[in-house]
């Protein structure tokens, strides 16, 4: 489920929902900063409220998917807590129900509608979003990555789609190329989120080298990377226009990272520690799918939380490590796992095992996916707090900005995109919003 768009909204009204949000947040802190593998260790099912252990205890996965998160099912699930019901409801309302086009399409509309003569791929990876808007949408484009193997890679992908296109068109000569067909430009560098990059601004050879325009676009640029982008909108006058989908929100610096707006900075509650952040940054949609399955890969949480039990009366000092990926869980037993899972961290696999003891915490499988769920429904708040503050960073600054849905969160999680000028669009926007046909 993605976050909330705020589209809309007038300006009182966006800081008032981030007023909602920090009160929401606030109110469930311990379901959020709690850790799903601490779920015997801390009994993180006796901190919900006994109606709301009621209402959840017993639910099979797919009654969880249709109670909690609205997905459709057999029969109706009633709860019996009308606080969960509530809390429930509130969560799954921040889900907009509008989708539009994809990110090159908004690209080349906002392109056109401010005018912009360049278009700049910040993070572009293997350039897959900046190979559409040259070689199909005819944008001059530049991709900048700092990743050199990645960059060799989109390259390299340039050239096999050209040959393509030129043996397509010998296939089919009434195919007619309209105009000049332009690769992305690319270039190898690291953008410093806390320092403006000279090499962002440079215009293309081929672009005009007096009043060049850009438009700053990263599709799914992690962490600081997103607001490295806004800075340099904010700051440099040859950028027009933002098109901007964050993600990785766990990676954002504590000190500069968030909070941007003076609006959000200055609320109680607004804090976001990493916990908070990194759970934003699941996605829903595809556990909600799985709670519909009732798999049993469901099991994995309640296994890794039953192994913190024995790793802690090991060793009480030890907490929380990593446990990497044990393959096939769905197919062990619980005392299989744990005996791999300690050799994972370091520990005598051949430990003395209390079974009776593990038994009894896989019997509460569905607790452990009930808190889990609970959890993941918050998630989507917290990307919707930090979306809304850049958003409201960048009207403080004096720019106008909307949050757009682009595409299905089942195709990503992360599908609002900031989208600023620097001069009003007006109605404008609406044509963002709507499906090339």
């Amino acid at each position: 489920m993605p976050g909330v768009s705020a589209r809309g909204l007038s300006h009182e009204e966006r800081r008032q929902l981030a007023v909602n949000l920090t009160r929401v947040l606030t109110l469930y802190r311990s379901i959020l900063d709690a850790y799903i593998i601490e779920f015997f260790t801390d009994n993180l099912w006796g901190t919900l409220p006994c109606s709301w252990q009621e209402a959840l205890d017993g639910l099979n996965p797919p009654q969880l998917a249709t109670l909690l998160l609205g997905m459709p099912g057999e029969g109706e699930v009633v709860s019996s807590s009308p606080s969960l019901w509530v809390f429930a409801q509130g969560a799954n309302n921040q889900c907009p129900g509008d989708l539009c086009s994809l990110p090159f399409q908004l690209v080349k509309k906002l392109s056109d509608l401010t005018g912009c003569t360049q278009v700049v791929d910040v993070g572009s990876g293997q350039g897959h979003l900046s190979r559409f808007m040259s070689l199909g949408l005819g944008l001059m484009v530049k991709s900048i990555e700092g990743d050199q193997r990645l960059v060799e890679r989109a390259q390299r992908l340039d050239q096999e789609l050209l040959q393509a296109l030129e043996k397509e068109e010998k296939r089919n000569p009434q195919v007619v190329q309209t105009g000049p067909r332009h690769s992305p430009h690319h270039v190898v560098r690291w953008v410093d989120p806390m320092a403006l990059c000279e090499e962002l601004l440079l215009p293309l050879e081929n672009s005009p080298q007096s009043g060049a325009r850009l438009l700053l676009t990263g599709l799914h640029a992690c962490g600081d990377l997103s607001v490295a982008l806004l800075r340099h909108f904010c700051c440099c006058p040859e950028v027009a226009a933002l098109a901007s989908v964050g993600c990785c929100y766990m990676k954002l610096s504590d000190a500069g990272g968030y909070p941007l707006s003076q609006w959000v900075a200055g609320l109680p509650g607004y804090e976001l520690p990493y916990r908070l952040r990194e759970g934003a940054c699941h996605a829903l949609e595809e556990y909600a799918e799985r709670l519909q399955k009732a798999g049993p890969g469901l099991r994995t949480h309640c296994y890794r939380a039953a192994l913190e039990t024995v790793i802690r009366h090991a060793r009480p000092e030890l907490r929380r490590p990593g446990v990497q990926g044990i393959p096939r869980v769905h197919e062990l037993k619980i005392e299989e796992y744990v005996q791999r899972g300690l050799q994972r961290v370091g520990l005598d696999p051949q430990l003395p095992l209390n079974l009776a003891a593990l038994r009894a915490h896989q019997a509460q499988e569905n607790r452990v996916v009930a808190f889990f769920s609970l959890a993941l429904l918050l998630a989507p708040l917290v990307e919707t707090l930090i979306l809304l503050d850049r958003l409201l960073y960048l009207q403080e600054q004096g720019f106008h900005a909307e949050l757009l849905p682009i595409f299905s969160p089942e195709l990503s999680p992360r599908n609002l995109v900031l989208v600023a000028t620097k001069r009003p669009l007006g109605e404008a926007f609406s044509v963002l919003e709507t499906e090339d046909s």
